[in-house]
């Protein structure tokens, strides 16, 4: 069986491993609970945990789907959570799942594709006894808040990506693979706003409705949580805003360029025009023209072209289009 970690705890402190294949040995105490880890089992593992623990049909066939949205499902005297856990791997995010089957003397989690192990935090537990000895509710708040401690490290990361393209924006202009990882860390946060939120509603529940195994005095622990996911929720929202500042940002200074470039033309052409008219007027075969047969009437001409365009330049150097 893909069991990880299967012992039972008393008032806070481990007693004993666990034989998942036997009954639950819990004498009912409060205090006393089993807490199994599994990862990735096989539907027939799961369905013996089910008739142990007496694991609900439909909460059983949601753990073994995978690539669902969090939720919180009442069966009986049994609680359902199901949680997404969230890494970046390559520049994506990669997601997981973390289903809990929370009972008065049992917690039961679930995994798949989760990049983090839930080890070090049953280690942590361990080491504060007084803690753990609330329950299974304070199993259940801390692997919750666990997952999403997870989501911090990834924003925190793309936020300095982000961060370093919009000084690049400012300082040179966006190529075109930094534009299209610009949409891809565009859509990356949009699809994490929709593990984000349902997250949130699941903490909300935890919070506010009158749960089976969720005493009274879990529901701060809880509330932290839920304050948590809120931040990073706001964390993600100010991403995208700085994600389409840093694309407008460059657009209006590229159209700037390409302004400054067409007026820069633009003059040009104009000094560029004096000179042909003038060459032009002079290359017509006429007789009686100013100029034509004096003796230093090129030179004269090359002057009056040379005079203007250098007015010209100047005119339009101050004007700053060139």
């Amino acid at each position: 069986m893909a069991v990880v970690a299967a012992y039972l705890y008393r008032q806070g402190e481990r007693i004993q491993a666990l034989d998942v294949s036997k009954p639950n040995p819990c004498t009912g105490n409060p205090a006393e609970f089993a807490w199994i880890g599994l990862i990735d089992p096989t539907a027939e593992e799961l369905k013996q945990l089910q008739k142990t623990y007496g694991l609900h049909p439909l909460a059983v066939e949601d753990a073994l789907k995978g690539n669902q949205l969090p939720k919180v499902d009442v069966y009986g005297e049994q609680l359902f959570v199901l949680a997404r856990t969230a890494h970046l791997q390559d520049d994506h995010i990669v997601y997981g799942e973390t289903a809990l089957f929370v009972g008065r003397n049992h917690v039961i989690t679930v995994r798949h594709g989760s990049g983090r192990g839930h080890s070090e935090l049953r280690a942590h537990l361990e080491a504060a006894p007084k803690l753990l000895a609330h329950g299974v509710d304070y199993v259940l708040h801390a692997v919750l808040d666990f997952i999403v401690d997870g989501y911090l490290p990834i924003v925190e990361t793309i936020e300095e990506d982000v961060l370093a393209m919009e000084q690049h924006a400012i300082d040179n202009f966006l190529d075109r693979e930094q534009v299209t990882r610009l949409f891809h860390l565009r859509r990356q946060l949009i699809r994490f706003q929709r593990v984000l939120g349902p997250m949130g509603e699941v903490c909300s529940k935890l919070v506010r409705l009158d749960l089976p195994c969720v005493d009274d005095d879990a529901r701060p622990y809880f509330s932290d949580v839920l304050d948590h996911v809120r931040r990073v929720q706001t964390m993600v929202d100010a991403l995208r805003e700085v994600l389409t500042s840093v694309f407008e940002v460059s657009s209006l200074l590229e159209q700037k360029r390409q302004g400054v470039i067409t007026r820069q033309l633009a003059a040009w052409a104009a000094i560029l025009a004096v000179p042909t008219a003038i060459a032009g007027i002079y290359g017509m075969n006429f007789e009686n023209m100013p100029e034509l047969k004096t003796e230093y009437g090129y030179f004269v001409v090359l002057g009056v072209i040379t005079v203007l365009c250098v007015a010209l330049f100047i005119s339009f150097k101050r004007a700053r289009w060139l």
